[in-house]
């Protein structure tokens, strides 16, 4: 069992750049691939980044790629997400999430969530 904590959201003006946190519980953070999602009101949960465990290996969106950031700190038990030259189109609650696989967090069909952080980016 995962626990996840997000934390960093808020309101940012076009341009700027916002850091997310989630602090996973647990001995085993290191085992776990992380992710991140997001879901903009009235549409579905999509995709952003994911790290593998050892943090050799990423991937993101298209939308996002250049300027977003997903890192890891396994002795901090921290994933993080640094989210540069935000857009109003990335305004969304942002989901930590964790599974055993890259390929799993990406699926989304069996991650542990958090609960979410929003994120509103002004025009």
């Amino acid at each position: 069992q995962v626990q996840l904590v997000e934390s960093g959201g808020g309101l940012v003006q076009a341009g700027g750049s916002l850091r997310l946190s989630c602090a996973a519980s647990g001995r085993t953070f290191s085992s776990y691939a992380m992710g991140w999602f997001r879901q903009a009101p009235g549409k579905e949960r999509e995709f952003v980044a994911v790290i593998s465990g050892l943090g050799r290996v990423t991937y993101y969106r298209d939308s996002v790629k250049g300027r977003f950031i997903i890192s890891r700190d396994n002795a901090k038990n921290t994933v993080y997400l640094q989210m540069n030259s935000l857009k109003p189109d990335d305004t969304a609650v942002y989901f930590c999430a964790a599974d055993s696989t890259v390929i799993g967090v990406q699926r989304g069909d069996r991650n542990y969530w958090g609960k979410g952080t929003l994120v509103t980016v002004s025009s």
